[in-house]
């Protein structure tokens, strides 16, 4: 069975969390710390909402970007993209409104 392309990119990730961040932007990102991946975080979503109202074809690229550094704070902050998917997989079928009112506050 073929691996899931951001099971797969989270693996790599994985694997540069201590490589040389003159060698790897995503060792460097690691080495920068949590709010510098944080601060990529919102640059990219800005950017693809930028996209997403004024230039369509630059949707996908900038969702890849948004994900790629999303998988980089899982990585940093021990989250496995399973426990993610498990999460998901707990709200399915329950309508979004119902969810958010059943969170704890």
């Amino acid at each position: 069975m073929t691996q899931h392309p951001l099971s797969a990119l989270f693996a790599t990730i994985e694997s540069r969390k201590n490589g040389d961040p003159d060698a790897s932007y995503t060792a460097r990102l690691f080495a920068k710390g949590r709010n510098k991946i944080a601060q990529k975080i919102g640059e990219e979503a800005v950017e693809l909402a930028i996209a997403a109202a004024a230039e369509p074809d630059k949707i996908v690229p900038e969702s890849a970007d948004l994900l790629y550094h999303l998988l980089v704070l899982w990585a940093d902050a021990g989250v496995s993209p399973d426990a993610v998917w498990k999460e998901l997989a707990a709200r399915s079928g329950i309508s979004g409104l119902e969810e958010k009112a059943n969170r704890p506050k």
